[in-house]
């Protein structure tokens, strides 16, 4: 069956970088545009970044440009955020999300604190 499986969250001071990996099984992966999401409590799921299927055109959310890098590697169905000069303001559960047919996986919770 269909999986997306994220892992790499977790505590981390701010300032301070993080990268997550979301692995996907059950569908042909390289076919699909992937994207990142992040979500907080009482709040609406954000896109954070977004990657083609070849990588080669990216999008990130405004507030990330600059200090996240997302790529992704077909060969073994994952796509990766990297995530640098963490703010506490973007401690949420980041979640990864294949578009075409609105996968999602069950998120990985990032905190950023000191």
């Amino acid at each position: 069956q269909v999986q997306l499986v994220e892992v790499g969250g977790g505590l981390v001071q701010p300032g301070g970088s993080l990268r997550l990996s979301c692995e996907a099984s059950g569908f042909t992966f390289s076919r699909y545009v992937m994207r990142w999401y992040r979500q907080t409590p009482g709040k609406e799921r954000e896109l954070v970044a977004g990657i083609t299927t070849v990588g080669d055109s990216i999008i990130y959310a405004e507030s990330v440009k600059g200090r996240f890098t997302v790529s992704r590697h077909n060969a073994k169905n994952t796509v990766y955020l990297q995530m640098n000069s963490l703010k506490p303001g973007e401690t949420a559960v980041y979640y990864c999300h294949a578009q075409l047919d609105d996968y999602w996986g069950q998120g990985t919770q990032v905190t950023v604190s000191s």
